[in-house]
């Protein structure tokens, strides 16, 4: 089979095309490399084929489409700063590229069409666990772009019968998680900190919890999902737990600090993963105990990570309060 990965050199997308190799896919990865890196490629660079494009514009990129079976997307940006900051780079990457990568597939007549949506989608949720018909409130750009991508294929799906389903991840953790200088997702900053022997940066008292999900398990979600024949359907895919940050800190081991609580971050992230159970029969199988040991066994990926501390992230975090804090 052929497969399309878009993003394919970041974190998940890396991980996916480890899967697919080992299923003996040919595997064509498009990657503008603004967040995923090429080291993450490396061991596989002899078995791929490697286009950097901007899928946020038309281009040749296209024609790749034409002959594959499975189009996973999981390219996009992240974090909750920088899209407030730079609205249109990220719409521009969630949702116009979504749109012409979507076209493509399409006209291809590709056989499978996998969308990594978001849990931020939500927003603040009125329930926990929250299940797929939860309210929609996005609280940020980043969110909403992302919705608005989901909502594309969708209506592809629905109107152009495109085969297509869309996975809500909740907090993706493991190896290979980004390492830009961006102030972002938890892991990444404890890990360097740790590295450089600093205090693990606590918001608020650490009670909050989060639904901490290893990256093989998202995996294969997303291999569950192609093989499938639902389409136009929406997945959660979480671990099925809810855990305190101050856990993470015990299994991380190390001194912490705390800093503000910020407007627009749950109290909870916690995914109802009943419908991908029933429907596709997944279910993780990496506990949060396990997940950090294969974390800790790689931590060297992380030394080149910024460290961040109180004041350079009160100073990153400056516009979250801002505009988020009413």
């Amino acid at each position: 089979m052929k497969t399309i990965v878009t993003g394919g050199a970041g974190f998940i997308g890396s991980h996916l095309i480890d899967e697919l190799l080992d299923m003996g896919h040919e595997v064509v990865v498009l990657d503008n490399f603004s967040t995923g890196r090429k080291q993450n490629l490396e061991h596989v660079s002899n078995r791929i084929k490697l286009i950097e494009c901007d899928l946020s514009n038309k281009g040749g990129w296209a024609e790749e489409f034409y002959g594959a079976d499975w189009v996973f997307h999981l390219a996009s940006l992240a974090d909750i700063v920088p899209s407030i900051q730079n609205p249109e780079g990220y719409f521009r990457s969630n949702v116009d590229a979504t749109f012409y990568v979507l076209e493509a597939s399409r006209h291809a007549k590709i056989k499978r069409f996998i969308y990594s949506a978001s849990s931020s989608c939500y927003g603040i949720p009125d329930k926990y666990p929250t299940a797929e018909n939860s309210d929609i409130k996005p609280q940020y750009p980043y969110a909403l772009a992302k919705r608005m991508g989901e909502e594309l294929v969708e209506h592809w799906s629905q109107l152009y019968n495109l085969p297509a389903i869309s996975l809500r991840f909740f907090n993706v953790y493991g190896t290979r998680s980004r390492t830009s200088g961006t102030y972002g997702a938890v892991f990444g900053v404890f890990l360097a900190q740790k590295l450089a022997k600093k205090p693990y940066t606590v918001v608020g008292d650490g009670k909050q919890t989060r639904d901490f999900t290893y990256v093989t398990d998202i995996v294969a979600a997303l291999v569950a999902s192609a093989k499938s024949n639902k389409t136009n359907k929406i997945y959660n895919v979480g671990s099925d737990k809810t855990i305190s940050i101050n856990r993470i800190v015990e299994l991380l081991g190390g001194d912490k600090v705390h800093i503000p609580k910020r407007p627009g971050e749950p109290d909870c992230t916690y995914a109802d993963i009943s419908k991908i159970k029933d429907d596709l029969g997944w279910s993780p199988t990496i506990s949060i105990e396990e997940g950090v040991g294969k974390v800790l066994e790689n931590i060297d990926y992380w030394k080149e990570a910024t460290v961040w501390n109180s004041k350079s992230i009160a100073d990153a975090t400056s516009d979250w309060f801002k505009y988020l804090d009413k």
